[in-house]
């Protein structure tokens, strides 16, 4: 019997622990749209308790389970069980949104004194990139790559006109799983044409499960000082107001359901409940930092957020209803979950004081976040 050195011995039995950890990433069919147009599901696996699963429709986050403080992993996504569902009734269940995300106010901007029209679609504004924007569009699934953090990209070529917008912008989405439980999603743009860009992801998130319920009693932190109010029609005023004494201080975490039900403030009646930008910052900085940090007491999950972005959109699930049924069956009402999406801030193109929103040729946007989740073992 050939017998091996220690060293060798060593060595393979490190190969067969790190294969057995390793990051797997597979795809397979999710059925098609209603004109005939295959969709896609990626799956990424970590090793560690967590699992991806990625669309080709709209480049969506479809699924997360990660693990609760007693290492047992659950959904933490909502979404529709199947495509019928996401035509039926578009909710922007994990999708990725642009061309802009957010709010554009009457449908209207102005770009080296050209007056562009986008469609309106959200009241008397344009939301989240028009009537067919990013997340109502097959994106191409470029790679699909196993290892130590699988991953996927997926790109669309949105074409000059597209929706009102100027210049062909080719955008790239990327989701990678590493074996510390982090989802990272990066966005990259580039453009043939000046334009505008703002692009992110919209996905509903429930610590506790989907389906499982309110995440009122789930503890929110944003590492924000101000946050811009809004008109009745959900467009910022343009003054950047100061959080503290407000219901919007969140700088110390809190319940999310805490102050939802103030009626003396009269945002939160405009919004039915949250449905503002933060001011993390005045613009972009170099490096993601911790912009948000949720908890969840029953399931003990903790999710913290990372980016580099000025903006954050905090929504509160207000304008579900009880007319969606869910993966598990059940169905989603008035804050059963939450979203938190870092950008640029709604409607810059109209407030110079809000920055840029501006993409030249040559030019690269981006935006990456990363969403980290650990337990709190000792959450009761």
């Amino acid at each position: 019997m050939r017998k091996f050195g220690t060293g060798l011995a060593t060595a393979i039995l490190l190969a067969s622990a790190t294969a057995a950890t390793a990051g797997e990433a597979s795809k397979a069919s999710f059925g098609g749209t209603p004109d005939g147009k295959d969709v896609t599901l990626v799956t990424l696996t970590n090793g560690h308790g967590a699992t991806a699963k990625i669309l080709s429709l709209g480049a969506a986050l479809y699924a997360l389970d990660v693990p609760d403080r007693n290492g047992k992993p659950g959904d933490i996504v909502l979404g529709y069980p199947d495509l019928k569902g996401t035509f039926a009734m578009p909710q922007y269940f994990g999708d990725t949104v642009g061309r802009y995300a957010n709010r554009i106010a009457k449908g209207k901007f102005t770009l080296d004194g050209k007056q562009y029209n986008v469609p309106v679609n959200n009241g008397p504004n344009s939301l989240h990139g028009g009537k067919v924007g990013f997340d109502k569009v097959i994106w191409n699934v470029d790679k699909v790559e196993s290892g130590a953090t699988p991953s996927v990209t997926l790109t669309y070529v949105s074409p000059d006109g597209d929706q009102g917008y100027p210049g062909k912008l080719t955008a790239t989405a990327t989701y990678s799983l590493n074996d510390k439980n982090e989802l990272t999603i990066a966005y990259s743009a580039t453009t043939d044409a000046p334009t505008i860009v703002n692009i992110t992801n919209h996905t509903y998130w429930n610590l506790a499960g989907e389906g499982s319920g309110s995440v009122m009693d789930q503890k929110l932190m944003i590492a924000g000082d101000a946050y811009l109010p809004t008109d009745a029609t959900a467009i910022p005023t343009g003054e950047i107001r100061n959080v503290a004494g407000t219901d919007f201080d969140f700088r110390k975490a809190k319940p999310i359901g805490k102050d939802v039900r103030d009626a003396k403030e009269e945002q939160i009646v405009f919004g039915r409940g949250y449905d503002h930008n933060w001011v993390i910052s005045r613009k972009e900085v170099a490096a993601p930092r911790e912009v948000a940090r949720v908890s969840d007491p029953k399931s003990g999950r903790v999710l913290s957020l990372w980016s580099a972005q000025p903006g954050l959109q905090f929504y509160s699930g207000n304008f579900l209803d009880g007319t969606t049924s869910g993966k598990s069956g059940g169905v989603y009402r008035q804050g059963d979950a939450f979203a938190l999406e870092p950008q640029l801030f709604p409607d810059t193109p109209n407030h110079p004081d809000f920055g840029s929103a501006r993409l030249e040729p040559g030019k690269t946007y981006r935006n990456v976040m990363t969403y980290k989740f650990s337990t709190d073992k000792g959450a009761k």
